[in-house]
């Protein structure tokens, strides 16, 4: 009776063997094959990519005659400001009033448009950056699968500059 045990726990014993080898089969192969890892700069592809470039282009022509507007509010602003200051001891009491009712008046209505207009643009600016964002991760993505990357970030702590591949998307992105 011991000796059929003993095959029976030498049988277990090597097919124990045998899945922790099949086991660490894989993991050795891992190992063997260095894990590649790339890293992109987000903020870098917004500030020089040409199609980054093109869009902040866009909207400033898109938004250039709003800005005047606001521009103009502001210096009928300053130029009453200006008036009521020099001239407050000179007018008569309720010339004084109105003057300083249209600057509140104008005052209220420049912040209001300031504010939609900061609004509006940084509505359009993310509208804009998104889809040049959504470019790039369409670039990081094909040039992780050329060349075989198992790991690509866009925010890191610290990073070797050895596995920054932003030039790569920014030339990428610039011949599309």
């Amino acid at each position: 009776m011991n000796l059929p045990l003993a095959r029976l726990a030498s049988n277990i014993t090597l097919g124990l063997g045998a899945l922790l080898l099949a086991c660490m089969a894989p993991s050795t192969a891992l190992a063997n094959d260095p894990l590649k890892v790339g890293f992109v700069s987000i903020e870098r592809i917004l500030r020089e990519a040409g199609p980054a470039k093109k869009a902040l282009q866009k909207l400033e022509k898109e938004f250039q005659a709003r800005d005047a507007e606001v521009q103009k509010l502001g210096k009928q602003a300053k130029d009453l400001q200006s008036i009521l200051e020099k001239e407050a001891v000179t007018m008569s009491e309720s010339d004084r009033r109105n003057k300083e009712a249209e600057l509140g008046r104008l005052n209220r209505d420049l912040q209001r448009m300031q504010r939609e207009f900061r609004e509006d643009l940084n509505t359009r600016k993310n509208e804009e950056l998104s889809q040049v964002i959504e470019r790039a991760n369409k670039v990081v993505q094909q040039i992780a699968e050329a060349e075989k990357y198992d790991l690509i970030l866009q925010e890191a702590v610290y990073r070797s500059p050895r596995i920054d591949i932003t030039d790569k998307v920014l030339k990428a992105l610039g011949d599309k």
